[in-house]
């Protein structure tokens, strides 16, 4: 479903991602894990198309990214770690102008968007501008503008900062019935025991490289790690330097109002 072949991108002469290859199939809840610096933010906009690759290829459902990126586009959910949204607009509004933005109207369409909105408990605020909503509630909002047009894929980055337990746990279970249902979650947190909870497969991303890829059981594996958790496993990984970059970034998320 979601495929990377060889991606590379370099900034001049700094290459912020080596050659990448990843395959992610349909039904799977895929984890994405690594230090500040690593390269995870670059990966993830050439995975979404926001940026270009240097070198490799991308595809989603079949559709080559650079060849026909509107058509990998329509398949895509893209969640960022933080939410930019037109604070002028009602929650019912935003949703019908993303619903535009992808040739959905009528009906359908707005019936879609009820329901999403009352899901991520915003059916009561769904008249009211956005400027007046909580970090949390926009964060929310965001979910609901990634999934109205029925993507296959969902791209997520850090998708719990902001979120109060209630709604963390919101998208926790959204999330595994997406991959459940036959949809591809592509996570990146700073969370590493999210990660460990609830992906099928996890990438740990170092210096723009993939130190390791795969189970919990296979990480474990190739740490010689017996037993333990992947906090334990990154460290082995990467080095103390790589764990104290990332519980830093996992504060800082922490940290959100």
């Amino acid at each position: 479903m979601l495929r990377a072949e060889g991606i590379t991108k370099r900034y001049g002469g700094f290459t912020a991602v080596h050659p990448l290859d990843l395959h992610v199939p349909r039904g799977e809840l895929f984890g994405f894990v690594g230090p500040n610096g690593a390269g995870k933010t670059s990966t993830i906009r050439m995975l979404v198309g926001v940026l270009r690759p240097t070198a490799g290829r991308i595809t989603i459902a079949g559709k080559d990214m650079r060849r026909d990126p509107v058509g990998a586009k329509r398949h895509i959910g893209y969640i960022p770690d933080r939410p930019s949204l037109y604070e002028k607009l009602t929650g019912a509004e935003f949703l019908r102008f993303v619903n535009g933005l992808w040739g959905r109207e009528g009906v359908a369409a707005d019936a879609r968007a009820a329901e999403l909105l009352e899901l991520f408990e915003l059916g009561s605020w769904q008249d009211t501008l956005i400027e007046s909503y909580s970090h949390g509630m926009r964060q929310r909002l965001l979910i609901c503008s990634a999934l109205v047009h029925s993507p296959d894929v969902i791209i997520v980055d850090e998708p719990m900062v902001g979120l109060d337990p209630r709604g963390a746990r919101l998208i926790k279970d959204l999330l595994r019935a997406f991959a459940a249902d036959g949809g591809t979650v592509f996570l990146s947190t700073h969370t590493l025991e999210v990660a460990e909870a609830l992906c099928d497969r996890i990438a740990i991303l170092h210096g723009g490289r993939i130190r390791a890829l795969g189970t919990m059981d296979e990480l474990r594996a190739e740490a010689a790690a017996g037993a333990a958790g992947l906090e334990e496993v990154f460290l082995m990984l990467t080095g103390t330097d790589g764990v104290a970059q990332l519980v830093a970034a996992s504060r800082e998320g922490q940290g959100e109002p």
